[in-house]
């Protein structure tokens, strides 16, 4: 017997870029489906991106190739544009969205975004050569630390509370200091 209650890929629409530009509200499209970024962050996962931005921009004054980056679109194919909640690109950034890949990216879990988060951005990520991925969740306090190896598959760095933490970017060297974001 089938069950009904699963839904099909082939069964979903399919979104491109172009009606992906249309669209009210704050929207994700990943292999051409489309997901709701609602309802906003609280004020916590705010309060939290804040501070990772700030540490962020502080500790890359001093890398001219290096920069933070906010929300921003960050077009991966045309069927496919990610939002990440705090980012770190090396490179020249211009236009609408972002075309390259970052060299960091934290994501900050909410109800909604969980599973998508710790699941489905993980495995793009990792495929897009994103070289740390820091998964973080403001309630229970804690930072899921990922990097690549040489193999271009992610590998666990640990789960950070208040720890200092090396990170190695293309030119830059920084230490992040997680015991500062909550």
């Amino acid at each position: 017997m089938k069950n009904h209650n699963s839904r099909r890929r082939e069964y979903l629409p399919q979104y491109t870029y172009d009606d992906y530009c249309n669209w009210e509200g704050k929207w994700e499209l990943i292999g051409g489906i489309a997901y709701a970024m609602t309802p906003l962050p609280s004020i916590a996962h705010q309060r939290v991106s804040g501070n990772i931005h700030t540490q962020l921009h502080e500790l890359l004054k001093g890398c001219g190739r290096c920069k933070p980056l906010l929300p921003v679109d960050w077009k991966i194919a045309e069927d496919t544009v990610v939002q990440p909640d705090n980012m770190v690109v090396c490179g020249e950034v211009s236009g609408n969205y972002l075309t390259t890949s970052p060299v960091m990216i934290f994501e900050i879990l909410s109800p909604a975004t969980t599973v998508k988060d710790k699941n489905l951005k993980y495995e793009i990520y990792q495929s897009q050569g994103v070289k740390y991925y820091i998964i973080v969740d403001v309630a229970e306090k804690i930072a899921e630390v990922y990097g690549l190896d040489d193999e271009q598959h992610y590998t666990s760095h640990g789960a950070v509370k208040t720890e200092v933490m090396p990170f190695q970017l293309e030119e830059c060297r920084i230490e992040f200091d997680f015991g500062t974001i909550w």
